[in-house]
């Protein structure tokens, strides 16, 4: 639903990821707009994706993908490799047990969130290679961002992004500087705990969750 000051109009929209390809999805929640980036309640997040359970001898850390350690890209799966590897893209920002909806939030400038499913092997030497159930926050080596501020991306709407309508009841999140499909027709200019602290600029009202969950949005 849209909500323009004095005009009466409603908007909102939420987004989810698939693997490291940033697809958007927006959902209305309570008047308010979840944009494309909203994470949690949870993150806008990654869909599931295959990773291989690390070996007692791979030397990369205790914990798979853990934090500071270095993931490779794959069309259907992500490795951990060394971080001063030729094949390292991105590095983990934080690393949280569970299932993202109902964990910790990622920092707001992460770029994708990778799920990692639960993996027991059935025949262990020493019990070292067992991956419990998690989610990593991850962060590319190098731009572009689509989670920095405008980037038109990431698992997190955050002051500084841009997003446009969707068709009814929908926004997505899109690059402010007009490099994405979709022009922005609207910028997150604050965030704050109710939508009366606003300014009066804003025309746009986007949930984003968090200790300060109303977006308020300006148009472009």
């Amino acid at each position: 639903m849209r909500d323009a000051r004095g005009a009466g109009a409603h908007r909102a929209g939420f987004a989810s990821v698939a693997c490291a390809l940033l697809a958007l999805v927006a959902a209305t929640l309570t008047g308010c707009l979840r944009s494309s980036g909203s994470e949690e309640g949870g993150p806008r997040e990654t869909a599931a994706v295959s990773v291989a359970a690390p070996t007692p001898a791979s030397g990369y850390g205790v914990l798979f993908l853990g934090i500071d350690e270095c993931s490779s890209f794959g069309r259907e799966s992500f490795t951990e490799v060394p971080c001063t590897s030729e094949k390292a893209a991105a590095r983990v920002v934080a690393r949280h047990d569970g299932r993202a909806g109902e964990g910790p939030r990622c920092p707001a400038t992460t770029d994708f969130v990778l799920h990692i499913s639960e993996q027991r092997p059935s025949a262990d030497e020493d019990g070292d290679g067992a991956v419990p159930q998690g989610y990593a926050c991850m962060r590319s080596l190098e731009p572009p961002h689509p989670g920095d501020p405008g980037g038109g991306g990431g698992p997190r709407t955050i002051v500084g992004d841009c997003v446009h309508s969707a068709g009814a009841g929908e926004v997505r999140e899109t690059a402010c500087d007009g490099s994405g499909e979709k022009s922005p027709e609207y910028e997150v200019t604050a965030a704050v705990e109710k939508r009366g602290e606003c300014p009066a600029s804003t025309a746009l009202y986007v949930q984003l969750g968090g200790a300060e969950p109303v977006g308020c949005a300006r148009p472009l």
